[in-house]
């Protein structure tokens, strides 16, 4: 669920700012719900500027800024593929602006002084396990002979014992390790510590064309990834250590979706499915309604809100009805159609609306436009732990819990975590600018509930 939900995170990340001599290190904070400290890196280049975004509370650094212009103390700037824009006026030694993007508006003030150390500095992931760890852990590949390629993970053993039940970690949409690491955390290696310690053994892998795993990510759907989850659970039946009649599959995310598609459709052998924040929902209807619900949140006017699902209808109808070389040929037609008078003439805004459409025709996007899970859903007859957070607002918890519960032929557990977003924090708004800042990696109940349900269902 990145594709779509981290643009929103990923995207509150750029920026940039100048002065009459704007070369240097400039400071400043996003506030949407809480703050998000920024540090924009300026550099003189080729009689112009050029520009890199550090956001020290999500581990991100050097961020490329894609166009940056200062001319008569005015700054603006625009990241393309994030769909931001930012206009800010250099008063004595600080830049005071309003950050745009995708119809939301925020003040973003930026000044050469930084802001305290233990602002900028990256919260604390205390959760992350350390060495030295009571389990076996092995590094491992494996083959999906359907695609021709060898992924690379961990296998996490306990220590005592022998015929461990395994689970099958797999990741949500977007390009992500072993750990599904993100934002400084990494939510898969805290819960592999978790189970491993607990008596349950793990797989979890890098993604195919990611970290060790072979592959191509760029032109994989959700298909591809159910097959080379469907390659881990083959791998770890050859493995002596493994009872095969005890492998499951917890998902993340779009994971959960990979998950039922393998229980379903793929592999009727599954013993049961862990689904983390698991879309149950077209994913078209999902994408729309998680975009209403982080613009209403971060505050934006209903007109506004109906701006962004009128701009994504007409984009998903062109995606759908078109083809790929079509929409390249016919691009500047159709920029032309979809922008207003007021902006069709402003090259940014068509740089922007053309990044959205390229990342919309992307394979693993279309793929998850064109889901539906009802049929995976309705032929799985394994034991199912729906897990949600009360406050996610990338897979609201009540439309889809409530399908998992109503669709699903085997016992269906399903609980809703009061306080939790999307990644099972506890947090205060569930925008997804909070997950970096916040210190916790994953809610401790979270990790129990799966561990104890787990071992009632394979002992």
């Amino acid at each position: 669920m990145k594709q779509i939900i981290l643009l929103t995170v990923s995207l509150l990340l750029a920026y940039s700012a100048f002065s009459q001599d704007i070369a240097g290190s400039w400071y400043g904070a996003l506030t949407v719900g809480n703050r998000l400290p920024l540090v924009i890196k300026i550099s003189e280049k080729d009689g112009g500027y050029s520009a890199t975004l550090d956001s020290p509370a999500q581990g991100a650094k050097g961020i490329p800024i894609s166009t940056v212009n200062f001319e008569n103390g005015k700054l603006t700037f625009s990241v393309a593929i994030a769909g931001i824009e930012y206009e800010g006026v250099l008063q004595n030694d600080s830049i005071t602006g309003t950050f745009k993007q995708n119809g939301l508006s925020l003040p973003l003030s930026l000044s050469r002084t930084p802001t305290t150390e233990e602002s900028l500095a990256p919260p604390a992931r205390s959760q992350d396990p350390k060495p030295p760890f009571p389990y076996r852990s092995e590094e491992v590949k494996f083959e999906n002979k359907a695609a021709g390629i060898t992924l690379a993970g961990t296998l996490t053993l306990p220590q005592e014992g022998n015929i461990f039940p395994i689970a099958v970690l797999v990741t949500g949409s977007g390009p992500q390790n072993r750990n599904e690491e993100l934002f400084g955390h990494k939510p898969f290696l805290v819960l592999s510590d978790y189970l491993t310690r607990n008596g349950i053994a793990v797989l979890r892998y890098d993604d195919r064309g990611v970290a060790e795993s072979g592959g191509k990510y760029e032109t994989a759907t959700l298909d591809d990834f159910a097959s080379d989850a469907a390659a881990a659970v083959n791998y770890l039946k050859t493995r002596k250590e493994i009872n095969s009649k005890k492998i499951g599959i917890i998902g993340h995310s779009y994971g959960g979706t990979i998950a039922f598609m393998l229980a379903g459709e793929k592999n009727s052998d599954i013993a049961y499915i862990v689904s983390m924040a698991g879309p149950a929902i077209p994913g078209d209807s999902l994408i729309r309604l998680q975009s209403d619900l982080i613009f209403r949140k971060a505050g934006a006017t209903d007109a506004q809100r109906a701006e962004s699902e009128k701009g994504f209808t007409k984009i998903d109808s062109i995606i759908r009805n078109c083809s790929d070389e079509a929409i390249l040929k016919n691009m500047d037609k159709i920029l032309d159609d979809l922008l207003s008078d007021s902006v069709r003439g402003d090259e940014r805004y068509r740089a922007n609306t053309r990044q959205v459409i390229r990342q919309m025709m992307g394979s693993e996007t279309k793929s998850i436009l064109n889901s539906n899970p009802a049929e995976a859903l309705t032929k799985t007859k394994c034991p199912v732990l729906a897990l949600n957070g009360e406050n996610d607002l990338q897979v609201p918890a009540d439309i889809n819990l409530d399908r998992i519960k109503a669709l699903v032929k085997g016992k269906v557990t399903a609980k809703k975590y009061p306080g939790l977003n999307h990644l099972f924090q506890h947090c205060t708004t569930g925008l997804p600018t909070e997950y970096g800042n916040i210190e916790e990696t994953m809610s401790p109940e979270v990790l129990n509930d799966i561990a104890t349900w787990i071992r009632q269902v394979t002992r």
